[in-house]
């Protein structure tokens, strides 16, 4: 008995430090390089469209920036690509019969406030690129393209498997 005390003690205190230490990882750093993407409207229509230019973006984003170093090569990067990515959206958009037209900028645009897994970031103006389909009023998507905090699911064939060691603890503990 004295022991499972122990242990839950234990787990307690290792969930607090983790947890802390997971927000504190989720920061965004001062010099990131965020995409936005504003949908039409919040149709089903327009939300779906919204993802399937989220979804190309990403996976072209991921291949121009993932040896990048530092925020200025991946903003060249990014301004010398503003084509590649604007052909990319119109290909998509032509593909879906979708005649509401769109915008591409890449600089300092306005970000509202979130909050993501428990951690807020703060609404302002960040360097970014922004894709306006349409009006722009529908719920938009955003992340970090560099450092490269959401490219990662933009990798083709990646398996990432998570493993909990407290869950291993009480596996261990418990299960014999």
């Amino acid at each position: 008995m004295k022991k499972t005390f122990v242990l839950i003690i234990f787990i307690g205190i290792f969930y607090v430090f983790i947890s802390d230490a997971l927000a504190k990882n989720l920061t965004i750093p001062n010099d990131a390089i965020r995409i936005r993407i504003i949908p039409n409207s919040n149709s089903a229509f327009d939300q779906d469209i919204k993802r399937k230019v989220r979804d190309k973006i990403e996976i072209t984003m991921y291949d121009l920036l993932k040896n990048v170093d530092n925020s200025e090569e991946a903003q060249k990067i990014i301004v010398d690509n503003l084509e590649l990515v604007d052909r990319d959206v119109k290909k998509i958009l032509n593909e879906e019969n979708y005649d509401k037209g769109y915008k591409i900028n890449f600089g300092k645009n306005y970000f509202p406030e979130k909050e993501y897994k428990g951690v807020r970031y703060e609404e302002g103006y960040y360097e970014s690129l922004l894709i306006t389909l349409g009006k722009g009023e529908g719920d938009n998507w955003w992340c970090v393209l560099f450092p490269p905090l959401c490219l990662i699911e933009g990798e083709e064939n990646t398996e990432v498997e998570y493993k909990s060691f407290v869950m291993e603890i009480l596996d261990k503990y418990f299960d014999n």
